[in-house]
């Protein structure tokens, strides 16, 4: 084959890419716009409105006006009337201070970018992401925060997926791609290439978990993060999306327990860090989530309404395994709690 055949071979196989990149992004444009043109399901305080105080800060989803905005309920009432920000955001975290923000610029070709806000509305900090926002968390402080996104696919459950995650001061700099970190499995450095990490929670401003994947085995790990020497250490198997308890001695996180693929059945768990003993939680659903506790005794995870694209909910589920999951918040998504003194 010559070379110049070989050239517009390349040529038109870039030509389809783009092209069928420019339909679907044309395509999920407009489901958007419909679900923000449709009549609103929910109460919500007045346009621009963000409640104060003890909150639960989510992703509206809800059909109307405010579907995709940032949105927030007391925590006092959760199921109660919503404040609705002028803020739109795929993914967010929150403290009482500063909002993370993931967002899809939606157009013919989307873009993707992280935004770090004060709540005065202020942005402190933006910066572009390689792919479909995924994750993101922000320590206690503030100080710190981590963005996944997806390099290549757009679930967990595609075979092959690839994500970039990255750790940040709150001041911008880049403390590293985790992949440029050092994994130590059973005490020794790992040189694998296929490595992949998500769902960061961090443990004060100098430490965190989080998910490590070896794509050749399919073993996920919880490894324990180590900012000053940029160091991940494993520390069990078969945890995805772990979350770290308010008082520091558990973590939920989502466990494989059938299935593989698109068919994959994820069932939230709890993992003791001091005795190791791991819990599976009552929840039948698969859920393909990072997990939010709300407070020592209760985990929060979102869950795609039945019948509905694009729309979700929050459930919560007694940590202990004591009852059934149960409704918390209707047409919401990756919340966030905030308390007095976070």
């Amino acid at each position: 084959m010559s070379d110049r055949r070989k050239w517009l071979i390349v040529a038109i196989a870039a030509a389809l890419a783009l092209t069928m990149t420019s339909i679907v992004g044309v395509f999920a444009w407009r489901q958007h716009e419909a679900r923000a043109a449709a009549p609103a399901l929910v109460d919500t305080a007045p346009a621009g409105s963000i409640a104060t105080g003890e909150r639960i800060v989510f992703r509206n989803t809800a059909p109307g006006a405010g579907y995709g905005h940032v949105a927030s309920v007391p925590l006092a009432d959760p199921s109660g009337t919503r404040s609705v920000d002028r803020l739109v955001c795929d993914r967010v975290d929150a403290t009482a201070e500063e909002l993370s923000c993931l967002r899809i610029e939606r157009g013919i070709v989307p873009s993707y970018s992280a935004t770090l806000y004060a709540w005065t509305g202020e942005r402190l900090q933006e910066w572009p992401l390689p792919g479909i926002p995924s994750r993101t968390r922000l320590s206690v402080d503030g100080s710190i925060l981590a963005t996944t996104a997806f390099v290549t696919g757009h679930s967990y459950a595609t075979i092959g997926f690839s994500t970039e995650t990255v750790i940040r001061s709150s001041h911008g700099e880049s403390l590293g791609n985790l992949e440029e970190w050092t994994l130590l499995i059973d005490g020794a450095p790992t040189t694998a290439l296929d490595r992949n990490f998500w769902g960061v929670t961090f443990d004060g401003d100098t430490a965190f978990y989080a998910t490590a994947a070896l794509t050749a085995s399919g073993t996920t790990y919880l490894v324990r993060g180590d900012v000053a020497s940029r160091t991940l250490t494993a520390l069990a198997e078969n945890v995805e999306c772990p979350s770290l308890s308010p008082d520091g001695s558990r973590i939920a996180f989502k466990r494989v327990t059938a299935g593989s693929g698109p068919g994959v059945q994820w069932t939230p768990a709890i993992y003791d860090l001091v005795t190791g003993e791991v819990s599976l939680l009552p929840e039948s659903r698969s859920v393909d989530d990072q997990i939010m506790w709300l407070d020592d005794n209760t985990i929060l995870y979102g869950m795609p309404r039945p019948g509905a694209v694009g729309d979700s909910d929050v459930w919560a589920l007694a940590a202990d395994g004591s009852g059934d999951p149960r409704l918390f918040i209707e047409h919401a998504w990756s919340p966030a709690v905030i308390r007095e003194g976070t």
